[in-house]
């Protein structure tokens, strides 16, 4: 009895561990990965220029905030080089780092880079900063993780002479933006639950009257209606949670997460809480089955090569009808 104890719990211990490699450390196509860095790297450029407009008034030394506010032992090139030149130089670099990602060159060093240049900012002035810009940092390492130039980038182009193809790399990066997800609602469920406004169902109401936060005046029989505000915040509660933790099931992965797209575009195209909706848009393409993704590529590879195909074929054709001419002139 024993010794069939021993071994069925030997048996269930060896089981586990194997799934657990299998969850983590499995070999699967770096499409997923590819596209995760183009959205990425796509947003970062976005993130960048929405920078520009105030960059020394927000982060200069005669700005508002003239010296980092952060503690003495966080670190940020802003702490080392801290003059208006070094901050436009930054901001420069994060450019172009965010340009060489969306495009896959040298992908792990702008990567690098880019997270870097993301915590630099963050810290030189976080009083500017909101959610979103934090997801973008945690998006930024976890991409600079990863091998995200497996996939869709010009170094898989130098490698293999494609752009499009992609290379088998373990699973273990995407699985921890999955993961990233589920954190996010749930930890945003649980947080939301110990709020007053959540719990009598007003939460919603009350961040539609923020006038200076809003992009038009909501109707007031959606604000000023006690039924509709309770529908309205229980049912993103139900949502967010649903989300966190139904998306690690096959049949309702694709309901929660269209859940998740219907209700971060009401708010991206209502409020004005920066990028947040898109980021957590860049998170989703982590639970993109490998399957989709590599027949995505692969259909964009086609229209490239058509694409190419008639470009190359207009210029053959003008060159043809070019010697022809030359030797029509010769001739006469």
């Amino acid at each position: 009895m024993t010794a069939d104890l021993w071994s069925r719990l030997r048996q269930t211990g060896g089981d586990s561990a194997r799934a657990w490699r299998r969850f983590w450390f499995s070999y699967d196509s770096a499409y997923p990965l590819g596209f995760i860095r183009i959205a990425f790297g796509v947003l970062m450029m976005v993130w960048t220029v929405s920078l520009y407009p105030g960059l020394h008034d927000r982060f200069g030394t005669d700005g508002v905030v003239p010296r980092p506010p952060t503690a003495d032992f966080t670190w940020s090139v802003f702490r080392v080089f801290p003059d208006d030149d070094a901050v436009f130089a930054g901001w420069v670099l994060l450019l172009v780092a965010s340009i060489a990602l969306t495009v896959g060159w040298h992908s792990r060093l702008a990567a690098v880079l880019v997270f870097v240049m993301v915590v630099s900012f963050e810290r030189r002035n976080p009083f500017v900063m909101n959610a979103g810009d934090v997801l973008l940092r945690v998006e930024a390492l976890f991409i600079a993780l990863a091998a995200s130039g497996a996939a869709l980038s010009l170094d898989q182009r130098r490698r293999t002479g494609s752009f499009w193809t992609a290379e088998q790399r373990r699973i273990w990066p995407v699985r921890l933006m999955q993961i990233q997800v589920s954190v996010i609602y749930v930890s945003t469920v649980v947080a939301k639950l110990h709020g007053e406004t959540w719990q009598d169902g007003t939460a919603v109401s009350y961040s539609l009257r923020q006038n200076d936060l809003l992009f038009f005046t909501t109707p007031r029989w959606i604000t000023d209606n006690l039924l509709v505000s309770n529908v309205l915040s229980w049912s993103t509660l139900l949502i967010e949670l649903s989300i966190g933790l139904l998306v690690w099931n096959r049949r309702c992965r694709p309901w929660v997460l269209a859940a998740g797209v219907v209700l971060h575009l009401s708010i991206f195209v209502s409020m004005s809480i920066g990028l947040f909706s898109l980021a957590m848009f860049v998170l989703y393409l982590a639970f993109l089955p490998s399957g989709r993704a590599e027949a995505l590529g692969n259909r964009l590879a086609q229209r490239s090569a058509a694409r190419c195909g008639r470009h190359s074929g207009r210029h053959s054709r003008q060159r043809s009808a070019d010697m022809t001419r030359d030797l029509a002139r010769s001739g006469g």
